[in-house]
Order: C-alpha cells, then structure tokens, then sequence
C-alpha cells in the first residue's frame, strides 16, 4: 500500500470564540478561524523560543517529532520529558534534543510549555513546575478535560498557602507568596488527534483568561504543523474530543469493516484495505474541498434504482447513523470525567 499523504488547504470555523484575520476562501468554506500551514513569519519567531514538552509519549512524540522536522525549533532550544530514564536516554538518542524525566528542569526558562501528560497527573506536574514559570511563559495543554481556568489556577496559587502558613512566613516570604499568587500566566487549551502523524491531524484550541490573541496565533502556528486547526469556544472543547479527537478510532472501525466487506465479496484482503482508506481519504477531502454538504454528495453517487441505495438502506436498517451520533456523545461526557479520576 503506497504511503498516505495528506495535501492540506484551509477550512472553516462558522462560529470562532476569536476575532481573526479573515483567511482566503476556497469553495464554499469560510477562514477565520482555521489558519494554513507554514506561515513563514511565526516560523521565525518560533525558531527563537525554547520549547519544552513536558510528557513527550505518543501525542508528545508525534507533535515533537513534527516540529523538529519542519524546523520550527532549533534541536538546542528543545526539552523533553518522559516517566522514564531509559525511554529519555533512547528519545534523546534519537531525536538529538535533551530529554529527561525532570519536569521543573525541562521548563526552566522555557518560552513555551506542551503539556502532553495525563489528566490524572496534571495537578501534580502544575505544581512540579510552577516556580519556573512567569508570565512571559505560555503554557499550551492538551491534556483532555482540563480547563484552563484550573490550569491557571494552579500555576498562580502560591505555595505558601492557609493562614498558619502566612502568618508563620517572614516578609519577604510572605510577598513572594503573594506575587505568586497573583501570577497570570497565559494559558492555551488544544486537542489535536493522532492523524497529526502523517501531518493530518484537527487540533480545536481555546485561548485562557490571561492569553492574549498573539499566543493563540503561537499555539495555531504549532498544531497547524501537523495538520489543521480550528479556534472554539472552552464550552466546546469536550465536544471537540469526542468528535475528532475520538473520531480516528470511529473511522478505522468503519473503515475495517469496509475491507472486511471487501473480503466477503472476493477481493484480497490488500486491495480491499486499499479501496477501503483511498476511498474515505477522497470523500473526506472532496468535502473540505468543495465545502458541499455530505448529505449532496451522498445524493449525487446515489442514482436512482442503483446498487448505492440497496447498500445505504442496509446501513439505516442497522442504524449506522445514530450509532455513530451516539459514539460521539458518549466520547464527550467521559471527556468531562477524566479531570476527577486516579
């Protein structure tokens, strides 16, 4: 099977929680919110930042690994994290960048923070390491269901904290805890999926109270590089997971049962994935495309009396639809849940 390749063009955001320059059209898709790929000058400004990724495993990987390849930072001014010393040592290896398992020494004088740790483990890693951070740090997380409001909370709470602990703190103790407390550090929501592997990806990103619309573009400008990119309101950022976030296993499961399908009338099982993924690739591309809505182009194979018709009756008769609408709403109220969980 020849390797996948993805050509991108931007798409659309109806409804962005964000102000933004209006992008160029293509069919019928509007572009505020969805930004294209590559833009040269936030490559620059990117290029002199250090990036720390705090949690580089699957998710982190893929987005570090996509970064240092486009060249959107410079090997030098790159740090990582895993859990452990053997996976740092072998990453490290790899991609020529330090990585080790310190998260406070990882942040230290970082511009940017990608928290790509587990909900379960985020309190724990906020508190690691907020005395690194101020509030020229910009923190980009895409931990699911955490909101940015606890994410700023966290890292502007003061760890002197309770009224014992104030009154028994001297002076200066006391200020520094206050200064700290007082901190506002910029904060950016993201959710991207893992087709950001073949630089395919949908990232939904939000910006936190203390963000301004520059470190929107920052984070735009990092998940635009491994695919697309769309600007929604906090509300809907759950949703967000549940639909694309989630989506790609929804799809491979349709997508294998189209082979599987494929096999039952006779075809080898290498063809029949073929047809199968070139298939939903090219439908899904002629949508972005062309900004038609599905149910038109459903409309426009179906002919009338046709073998497309017989299939799509099976399909409602098992209820493929609602299953699928289903699927998504229950991703999206266990996204909601994982914050709460050890």
């Amino acid at each position: 099977m020849p390797p996948a390749t993805c050509h991108l063009s931007p798409t659309t955001s109806h409804r962005s929680a964000e102000t933004l320059t209006p992008r160029p059209r293509v069919g019928n898709l509007d572009h505020f919110a969805v930004t294209k790929q590559n833009v040269s000058t936030m490559t620059r400004k990117l290029s002199d930042r250090k990036l720390a990724v705090l949690g580089a495993g699957k998710l982190g990987g893929i987005l570090l690994r996509a970064y240092l390849k486009q060249g959107l930072f410079a090997p030098k001014r790159v740090a990582a994290t895993v859990s452990h010393a053997e996976k740092a040592a072998a990453l490290s290896k790899d991609l020529a960048v330090e990585v080790g398992t310190d998260n406070r020494k990882a942040v230290k004088n970082a511009d940017i923070i990608l928290l790509c740790v587990k909900p379960q483990v985020i309190r724990e890693v906020l508190e690691e390491i907020r005395p690194e951070l101020t509030e020229r740090s910009l923190v980009i997380s895409v931990a699911a269901s955490v909101p940015t409001s606890y994410i700023e909370q966290h890292l502007g709470c003061a760890a002197v904290s309770g009224g014992n602990s104030v009154a028994a703190a001297s002076g200066a103790s006391v200020a520094a805890a206050a200064s700290s407390a007082n901190r506002k550090v910029p904060v950016v929501r993201a959710m991207p999926n893992t087709c950001s592997t073949v630089g395919c990806g949908m990232t939904g990103i939000c910006r936190g109270s203390h963000a301004t619309p520059e470190h929107l573009e920052i984070a735009r400008a990092l998940f635009d590089a491994v695919g697309r990119t769309v600007v929604v309101d906090e509300k809907h950022m759950d949703a967000v997971t549940g639909l694309s976030a989630s989506g790609p296993a929804f799809a491979y499961i349709i997508l294998e049962s189209l082979a599987e399908a494929g096999v039952k009338v006779g075809l080898p099982r290498d063809i029949a994935t073929l047809l199968a993924a070139q298939t939903m690739k090219g439908s899904a591309s002629v949508v972005l495309e062309t900004g038609d809505h599905p149910a038109l182009l459903k409309d426009a194979v179906t002919t009338p009396a046709g073998c497309t018709i017989d299939g799509i009756l099976e399909l409602e008769e098992g209820k493929l639809r609602v299953t699928l609408i289903k699927a998504v709403v229950k991703a999206t109220h266990r996204a909601g849940e994982l914050l709460f969980e050890k």
